[in-house]
């Protein structure tokens, strides 16, 4: 016997799986009580008088401030340079046909990324436990004279960093076809040539939106570094409010400083994704015919 009562009810929007719309007066209500909740919260905040405003808008431009602000950003951007390069090398030898060239790859992924960020940042700052000095007979270098706290925060950062590009130029690599590398090999292409030349391009519209989020991330972990003593922004914030014990109103600074770059970098990311997310534009970028 056929179950006919399922077949009298009619589908109901709520059961469907899809979320029913909002009417436009509904929408605004929900955003008149959303704008007027954070207006009260600000309001609160601003009037409380905990928070000596001066002080923090006026340590915003502070010399020192704009030297960590600087510090900050050549981490980032050396940091992801590290990472991006090193890892194009770890994927690509993740896809070798060798088992010990890929095995390497997977144990580099695997501690870099099994261990946390923090504990590597300290590691490489007290790698002269390990290896006091570096050199060959009489030509040695004490290696505390090398690995300086920014040295330090660049390594950790960046072969951090390069595990997981790794993943994500991997991922890359296998989105693109692989009867294209067939074709390519099949003209007489090596297989330098085709991953230069047709793989890499095609995969750029997948690697550059996570690399894009990646970077904002890596803006961010910098503040990590602040335990090894390397002079980025939150270290001086540190320094200042160690002086004069303003400490709420200069981590607002760093803070204000942390969200005018993340949002810098959000508008870039999102001009990339547009940009790369047509498949010609990344062919006439890579240099590739259509």
């Amino acid at each position: 016997m056929k179950n006919t009562v399922s077949q009298d009810i009619p589908e109901r929007p709520f059961l469907s799986g899809r979320p029913r719309a909002l009417g436009r007066g509904k929408r605004a209500a929900v955003t008149a009580m959303v704008v007027a909740l954070l207006f009260v919260l600000a309001l609160r905040v601003v009037a409380s008088g905990a928070i000596n405003w001066q002080i923090t808008f006026g340590f915003f431009f502070h010399s020192a401030i704009l030297d960590g602000l600087v510090m900050t950003l050549e981490l980032t951007a050396l940091s992801m340079i590290v990472g991006v390069l090193l890892g194009i090398a770890l994927a690509v030898m993740a896809i070798s046909r060798y088992p010990a060239v890929s095995a390497a790859s997977a144990l580099y992924v695997w501690v870099f990324r099994g261990t946390p960020l923090l504990v590597q940042l300290i590691f490489w700052f007290n790698i002269a436990l390990v290896f006091p000095v570096v050199g060959i007979g009489p030509w040695q270098v004490p290696i505390n004279s090398l690995v300086t706290p920014f040295a330090a925060a660049l390594l950790g950062l960046g072969l951090n960093e390069a595990a997981y590009m790794a993943e994500i130029v991997r991922a890359g690599i296998k989105s693109v076809d692989s009867g294209q590398s067939e074709a390519a090999v099949s003209v007489g292409l090596n297989r330098r040539q085709v991953m230069n030349s047709v793989i890499l391009p095609q995969a750029l519209k997948v690697i550059i939106p996570p690399t894009a989020n990646q970077t904002i991330g890596m803006l961010k972990n910098t503040s990590l570094v602040s335990v090894i003593g390397a002079q980025e922004l939150l270290t001086k914030t540190e320094d200042i409010y160690a002086r004069n014990f303003q400490v709420i109103e200069l981590l607002i600074v760093a803070s204000l400083w942390y969200l005018v770059l993340t949002t810098v970098a959000s508008a870039v990311q999102f001009w990339l994704e547009r940009r790369f997310g047509d498949s010609r534009a990344v062919e006439v970028i890579a240099g590739v015919q259509p």
